[in-house]
């Protein structure tokens, strides 16, 4: 796999001075978050109350302003060398150099992880400028991933099958949930993670809560568990779930089962270029709701993915957004019946000229275990 170079950070640079012009705003701002780290190759060692800011003009030189004690990191990075960095110290006025980045009544998209107090202490400079939030000014910033970028989310999402696959290999009876979430996340490190964001283990009745927390409860005979387990590998994401059984399951969590399975190959198969993003979603529900589960599938089917786990695009009704080669995302219906059982299926999928690829290959047939 390529490594991320200098070049790859001033082409995403200039790539994101291109979309801010084409949307009409004068620029990008980009503060600590995914974004820095996307664009700049930089997060601080702790996101403080100084002030850090990426400024992308949708002409001229990139510049980003830094804390004086943190030049030092800033100047390492790999994009350091396609940007101009400037210092501010201790005692100085900082939103003084920072708005002299921007034009007074200019018109810039502005990254969600900015500090209120920093946003408002440019308003205050800038009266006349106008502020957006890239998540609405330009939702698809980072929505069509590289040829590179889509390798790494591919390497990320096999590490999460072998995660899997090896996870099937433990007991599950008789152990609590966050043994096992202990498990998904030592496995995740083994197979080439560098970071966890999350491991649900959802057993029994804790399984109809999509976002279980793991705790102390015992899983049992009978249960079913819903295995919801991602983080980052080369600083791209993983994100993928299974459901599977202690022991032999009824007639009714086999077929719960099943209609989400067919549910999800649905929506894979109503993925396209060109297609809008709710008709994946559409897809699966329709499949559940003509099994008689619609009230019980409780949330979008889909996210984007990349250097967040959760980014855009966004595959829920009303999003009418296209879809184009390159983008990566989610495809995860569920079904959920309060106080008895869940059941979720979940792969990340690429789409391409020539039809969808997933990224997850493990088995979404319903694993037994003991």
């Amino acid at each position: 796999m390529q490594q991320i170079t200098a070049k790859h950070f001033a082409e995403r640079l200039e790539r994101g001075a291109r979309q801010a012009a084409r949307a009409g705003f004068d620029g990008l701002i980009v503060a600590p978050g995914p974004d820095l780290a996307y664009f700049a190759d930089y997060l601080p060692v702790a996101t403080t109350e100084r002030i850090t800011l990426l400024v992308i003009p949708a002409e001229g030189e990139p510049s980003m302003l830094v804390p004086a004690l943190e030049h030092g990191g800033a100047a390492q990075t790999r994009a350091a060398g396609a940007l101009r960095l400037i210092d501010w110290a201790d005692g100085e006025d900082e939103y003084v150099p920072a708005a002299a980045l921007l034009k007074p009544d200019g018109r810039y998209a502005i990254s969600d992880a900015t500090w209120a107090m920093h946003l408002l202490g440019l308003q205050e400079k800038l009266p006349g400028a106008r502020f957006q939030a890239i998540s609405h000014a330009l939702p698809l910033l980072r929505a069509v991933k590289t040829a590179d970028e889509i390798d790494r989310l591919a390497a990320a999402g096999a590490a999460a099958d072998a995660t899997f696959e090896d996870v099937l290999q433990l007991p599950f009876a008789g152990r609590t949930e966050l043994q096992v979430a202990a498990d998904l996340d030592r496995l995740l490190r083994e197979h080439g993670h560098s970071q966890v964001d999350f491991t649900i283990v959802a057993s029994g009745p804790n399984g109809a809560d999509p976002h279980h927390e793991p705790g102390e409860r015992l899983i049992t005979e009978g249960d079913m568990v819903v295995l919801d387990f991602g983080g980052l590998q080369d600083g791209y994401g993983s994100d993928t779930t299974r459901a599977v059984h202690v022991g032999e399951p009824t007639d009714e969590e086999h077929e719960v089962f099943e209609v989400v399975r067919h549910a999800q190959q649905a929506a894979f198969e109503a993925v396209g270029v060109g297609v809008p993003c709710q008709e994946v979603d559409r897809a699966a529900r329709a499949v559940i709701r003509d099994a008689g589960y619609g009230e019980f599938f409780i949330h979008r089917v889909g996210h984007g993915i990349g250097v967040t786990t959760h980014e855009p695009p966004y595959m829920v009704e009303g999003e009418e957004q296209p879809i184009e080669a390159g983008m990566c995302f989610s495809i995860e219906p569920g079904i959920y019946l309060p106080g008895r059982f869940g059941v979720r299926i979940e792969d990340i999928v690429v789409a391409a000229e020539d039809g969808p690829h997933r990224l997850n290959n493990s088995s979404r047939e319903l694993h037994l275990v003991g």
